[in-house]
């Protein structure tokens, strides 16, 4: 999964994109309930269209001109495995940030 994301990152925002990985706590109002639910991986760059966030985990579905359509569907395909959900929102920074949460 990481090394996916990774090499997306490079394709996509290049050799000098900045990538942060860290953990992404419940979020419960409830104050001890702010277990961990997950992870994300954030990079720099030009980050994802909104209205394409949904669908750069199509099989197939590219943005690049050499890209083959499959890196973030296998990383949707190994966090479903995991009974994990993946999502991909606005970095930070800009840039886009993946959100892999446990269910």
């Amino acid at each position: 999964m990481f090394e996916n994301l990774f090499r997306n990152a490079i394709e996509h925002a290049g050799s000098e994109t900045t990538v942060r990985v860290g953990e992404t706590p419940g979020g419960s109002a409830d104050a001890e309930d702010d277990d961990f639910s997950g992870f994300y991986v954030e990079v720099d760059g030009d980050g994802i269209p909104p209205v394409e966030r949904e669908a750069v985990f199509e099989h197939g579905h590219t943005i690049a001109d050499s890209g083959s359509g499959l890196g973030l569907s296998i990383v949707k395909g190994i966090a479903e495995a995991h009974g994990w959900s993946v999502s991909a929102v606005e970095g930070n920074d800009g840039g886009a940030r993946f959100h892999i949460r446990s269910e």
